[in-house]
């Protein structure tokens, strides 16, 4: 385990990550080098035996923020939104911008004219983004690199005495979840996964539904993020370095598992009366990547290096346990023609919800759904505080307002000294998905223990996520 870790530490610039060099295949993907040994599972065998709690994050209140001084690294998809979001925050001052290409990050100050902030750049080499979080004016990093950056990135700013908001997932291996809950716990400092699909409308309604008892005991939840990326992924201006085509390449089982699996596993209270016990995963051949790759490098000798590649299939299925008893079925599948598709299931003993296909449906019971009446009347009921209060304001900030809500709520807790809705517990055991479902997938679809990321105290943790903001949220804050 100690070379791994030295091997971890040495990842942390942000280029010459290719996936056809042994050494970047180590960086982010070392558990699964050898999937048919079982050091994974003796990895979580020897955390769980060692680990103890230092200090439990779960409810964790940081120190009152006034101004929250924000720093932001990673300027490609998300980084530009959640600055934009940001920018329109009161109480908030965006100090400094990071992203490897200097045009990304004047273009992206360029968007902060004509507003009260003014920002640092940090542009043009590999390590610059360790500046941003040595400064000593910065209360906040945002991460939105590759995913596959995000941890060695959050711990470094962690331990620079920064909070961390990161884009999902958090980690792509078990050790670099554990690494997320050990800095966290030692700095006391916060890592939120931003997880927006937790803020979408449906979504916070059915929490609320829950939480009231509308649902009865919750017995199953599917969830999904099932939306054709095939355009994206092999379009050659779109994700810097070709990053996502290269993770299809070179990984198998759920590699974004966490927009579909966080709003479930919130209902169910998981970290928070519940916790995952185990899961199992298949996956479809790939029907369609290693094709495509060969008929663009037919005619672009760019896609060469993409062929002949072990793709990942087409779909990512993962059914997972919990302690209590309560069963999820997970899906990913980025490939297939089909329309945007988020299931988000919820049954239980007294009622059940779905959405997508739309529209959105609630049902009490006698096989069928509710009337269009008989939803709103619902709706209007158990649709939360947050949502009464940003939801229209939100509306257009992107993801059905989850953008807007998720950051707002973020920045209204720092500054009143709260809670956050999502704690590193959860960012390490959503994204723990990542490798475990890889593991079981390429061992013939055997389960695989889920880490007990909160060492026990889920057991008497309190629920997260004041969706009724009873703290904070008391003033408009735009």
């Amino acid at each position: 385990m100690k070379t791994k870790r030295r091997n971890f530490l040495k990842l942390t610039g942000i280029a010459g990550l290719s996936i056809f060099s042994r050494g970047a295949v180590k960086g982010y993907a070392s558990e699964s080098e050898n999937p048919d040994k079982s050091d994974i599972r003796q990895l979580g065998k020897n955390y769980k035996k060692t680990h103890k709690q230092k200090f439990n994050m779960s409810g964790y209140a940081a120190p009152k923020i006034d101004t929250v001084r924000i720093g932001i690294i990673g300027l490609g998809q998300r980084g530009p939104a959640h600055m934009s979001n940001m920018s329109r925050i009161e109480g908030v001052e965006i100090k400094a911008l990071c992203d490897l290409r200097p045009q990304k990050a004047e273009e992206a100050k360029k968007r902060l004219v004509n507003t009260r902030h003014d920002p640092d750049i940090y542009a043009g080499s590999k390590d610059v983004w360790k500046k941003l979080c040595q400064r000593d004016d910065i209360d906040l990093v945002i991460v939105t690199t590759p995913w596959y950056m995000h941890t060695a990135m959050s711990v470094y700013a962690m331990n620079h005495g920064k909070h961390v908001a990161s884009e999902v997932p958090a980690a792509g291996t078990i050790e670099e979840c554990w690494q997320l809950v050990e800095t966290a716990e030692r700095t006391r400092k916060h890592l939120m996964m931003m997880e927006n699909y937790c803020y979408m409308p449906f979504q916070l309604l059915t929490l609320n539904m829950a939480r009231k008892g509308f649902f009865g005991e919750v017995v199953h939840g599917d969830c999904a993020y099932n939306t054709s990326k095939m355009k994206n992924n092999f379009n050659k201006n779109k994700y810097w370095d070709m990053w996502w085509l290269k993770q299809y390449a070179s990984r198998k089982g759920n590699i974004y598992p966490t927009h579909g699996l966080g709003p479930v596993a919130q209902i169910m209270d998981i970290n928070r009366g519940d916790k995952f016990e185990f899961l199992v995963s298949v996956e479809s051949k790939d029907f369609m990547m290693a094709s495509k790759a060969e008929e663009l490098a037919a005619t672009d000798d760019f896609f060469k290096p993409f062929v002949g590649k072990d793709y990942r299939g087409n779909m990512s299925i993962t059914t997972i346990k919990t302690a209590k008893g309560r069963t999820i079925m997970l899906q990913h599948d980025a490939t297939s023609p089909s329309p945007h598709n988020l299931i988000h299931g919820i049954y239980g003993t007294q009622g059940a919800a779905l959405f997508d296909p739309p529209a959105p449906r609630i049902s009490v019971g006698n096989h069928k759904w509710t009337s269009p009446e008989e939803f709103e009347s619902i709706k209007e009921k158990y649709t939360p505080s947050l949502f009464k209060k940003m939801g229209r304001l939100a509306k257009n900030s992107g993801h059905g307002g989850s953008d807007l809500l998720i950051d707002w709520h973020l920045i209204d807790c720092l500054r009143n000294g709260l809670p956050l809705d999502q704690d590193v517990y959860d960012a390490a055991a959503w994204s723990s998905i990542v490798p475990l479902s890889e593991w079981s997938v390429k061992n013939n679809s055997n389960s695989i223990e889920i880490p007990d990321f909160t060492a026990g105290a889920w057991k008497k943790n309190k629920r997260n996520m004041d969706i009724e903001l009873t703290k904070g949220g008391k003033k408009r804050d735009f």
